[in-house]
């Protein structure tokens, strides 16, 4: 089961790092600041995430488990907002610094998803 749903939260993940990452370089290549632009990426991403991941990866339609899901993605954007400082310092580059936290928010949010928001 759990194989299953990791293989599925890869594929919806995949589809959801894109269209996070897409609007993030959006949002940065119109002159935002970082922070706002992760800030926007994921407001926009959040309701679109919160259906795929329910219905499709976990197989949970519940919509009281929207307040955790927010939660979750606010504790996820703190993580993001501070993985690319961090990354930024080192290379100097918002868009590489931007994919590499993309992808560890991406880890951190099924381990939180499976586990606390849709268990």
């Amino acid at each position: 089961m759990i194989r299953k749903q990791i293989v599925k939260f890869i594929i919806t993940g995949v589809i959801n790092t894109i269209f996070y990452f897409i609007l993030y370089s959006f949002f940065i290549y119109m002159g935002i600041n970082y922070k706002l632009a992760v800030f926007f990426a994921t407001v926009i991403g959040v309701f679109f995430s919160f259906v795929m991941f329910g219905k499709f990866v976990f197989d949970n339609n519940e919509k009281r488990a929207l307040g955790k899901f927010i939660l979750i993605y606010a504790i996820l954007y703190i993580f993001n907002i501070l993985f690319i400082s961090f990354f930024e310092s080192l290379l100097h580059n918002y868009y590489i610094s931007g994919l590499i936290a993309t992808v560890l928010c991406a880890i951190l949010s099924f381990i939180l998803n499976k586990f606390y928001v849709f268990k």
